[in-house]
């Protein structure tokens, strides 16, 4: 793709996510997080693609489906609805999702593979070692608890293996990895993330297995159908085959005309490993470009340890979600926890944010406004453009270069940045309408001074909306709609290389005697379960 045509688009992944199981709320953080982040840029005017789906082989899949009496496609199909209905409760708008049982993604794979293999990089040999089933991986011992239990699994113990695999030479590609890291410091993000690859990569690289022998449910390697591919070495693949459109023939070149380099992969830190070291050597063997960002995010913690399955500490967010509501639980999860650190789930603290936040600060800073300008305004935005208020009004001043704070912390993955900011210019706006007091105002004639405190609100309100919209996109068309705005943030088909609303990042466009919507609360107060209650 040329630069000037990857200018003009986006590209985001999550990871395809292991169907062994129903989705957890670790698996919806990051898929809200990949979807706040396609909307923002889309908002900018981009063509943006935005990818999940499901890694689908391997000997964990096809245990946990003989024990629960299902054909592993059987379990896959039924888990993977799962993960879809999930992402349109959370309003998640992905543009592509690839399942790696597809069969067009078995071609991308025999494609990649034959690239590698003629590329002196694959060879047979023998591997002995501790294997975690749950992660898909060949352990070493430093990374393994007492009695071989799993750090990242630590209720399941390792397996000793020995036995004949096909391996990947990861160790011709030391010295290149090195100097990807060092010319592009950013390809590995957060720094914690970084550092962790470069002190792995710096103990010295090992070449890995790519097949295993023994499983059926999985791709044979093209060159010996006794050994069936690894997981691993086929799920990292998804993200090209998904790259190709519905109506192309399953080929490299097609799948990697438009979209490629993927602008980030977004993925939790437990497989930063396989994404920032295996996955671009793999990439170079075959003579590809490479992502321009792996961004390792932190885990939810709970008692201690990551929520998960395997751990027993998981929290399903389909009841959280029909509790509270798609919009309050992306907040939290953005706005409460530093994206790229561990953070804690907490019921009590989830309501007080989304009460503080949306209910109390925007909400009703909205709702009374509205009011206010129903009986000051005759229900029209009053009468003054933006360039009219002064330059060192309180919210003018806040108000103006909040656009391009908010958008570099986006473009940071930085959420609960560009939500603090955001919020202290609602916060300002409330001060703000305290302190002129229009209701005094208006009894003593000052009809120009009351439109411009309301204008000055009410205009803040919205560059608020717009700018939180990647992340509550119900609540801010509800706020839009009231503003007198024919918007809908939550189709994304509408701003998809949008002309209609990128100027909408700047402080001052609300337009003169625009009619507003009828005032009525955008956010309810949140109540805990029992609350309430005769």
């Amino acid at each position: 793709m040329s630069s000037d045509i990857k200018k003009h688009t986006f590209s985001i992944t999550t990871p395809l996510y292991y169907v062994n199981d129903l989705p957890h709320i670790g698996s919806a953080y990051p898929t809200i997080a990949a979807d706040a982040m396609a909307r923002f840029q889309r908002l900018q005017g981009k063509s943006v693609l935005f990818v999940t789906g499901s890694d689908e082989h391997g000997q964990k899949i096809e245990r946990t489906a003989e024990g629960l009496g299902r054909s592993p496609q059987e379990h896959c199909d039924l888990v993977v609805e799962g993960f879809k209905s999930l992402w349109d409760k959370l309003n998640i708008r992905y543009d592509r999702f690839i399942r790696t049982t597809d069969e067009r993604h078995a071609a991308i794979v025999n494609e990649f593979f034959q690239r590698v293999w003629d590329n002196g990089d694959i060879y047979l040999s023998q591997q002995q070692g501790w294997y975690c089933v749950a992660c898909e991986e060949f352990k070493e011992e430093r990374e393994l608890l007492d009695d071989h239990y799993c750090a990242i699994h630590p209720n399941k113990q390792a397996e000793w293996r020995d036995e004949e695999n096909y391996f990947f030479r990861l160790s011709n590609y030391q010295q290149k990895l090195e100097q990807l890291y060092q010319d592009h410091p950013n390809f590995i993000l957060p720094t914690t993330r970084r550092n962790e690859v470069l002190g792995f990569v710096g103990q010295g690289l090992r070449d890995f297995s790519i097949s295993r022998i023994n499983l059926d449910w999985g791709f044979p390697v093209p060159i010996n159908h006794k050994h069936t591919l690894y997981v691993w070495f086929d799920a990292l693949l998804g993200y090209i085959t998904a790259l190709l459109d519905p109506d192309s023939d399953p080929t490299l070149d097609n799948a990697l005309s438009q979209w490629w380099p993927i602008d980030i992969h977004l993925i939790g830190k437990d497989i930063l490993r396989f994404h920032a070291v295996y996955w671009p050597a793999m990439l170079m063997s075959a003579g590809l470009s490479l992502p321009d960002r792996v961004f390792g995010h932190g885990f939810l913690v709970r008692d201690g340890l990551k929520i998960g399955k395997s751990t027993g500490n998981a929290i399903d967010p389909v009841p959280l979600v029909d509790r509270y509501g798609a919009d309050a639980v992306r907040y939290y999860f953005l706005k409460e926890i530093e994206f790229g650190r561990d953070g804690v789930f907490d019921e009590v603290r989830f309501v007080n944010i989304l009460n503080a936040d949306l209910a109390n600060d925007l909400g009703n800073l909205l709702n009374r406004t509205l009011k206010m300008a129903q009986r000051y305004c005759g229900g029209s935005v009053p009468n003054i453009s933006g360039e009219e208020v002064p330059t060192d009004n309180f919210l003018k001043l806040g108000g103006v270069e909040l656009g391009d704070r908010a958008a570099s912390f986006y473009n940071a993955l930085a959420f609960s940045s560009a939500c603090e900011a955001i919020l202290t210019l609602v916060r300002m706006g409330n001060k703000y309408i305290d302190e002129q007091a229009p209701w005094t105002l208006y009894k003593q004639g000052k009809q120009a001074d009351v439109e411009q405190v309301l204008y000055s609100v009410l205009e803040s309100v919205r560059l608020a909306a717009y700018l939180l919209s990647p992340i509550i996109p119900t609540i801010s068309t509800q706020i839009y709609q009231q503003l007198g705005y024919s918007a809908d943030f939550s189709d994304t088909r509408l701003l998809d290389v949008s002309t209609t609303f990128s100027s909408h990042q700047t402080w001052g466009i609300l337009p003169a005697r625009q009619i507003l919507g009828e005032p009525h609360p955008v956010f309810q107060k949140l109540e805990l379960p029992g609350e309430g209650s005769p």
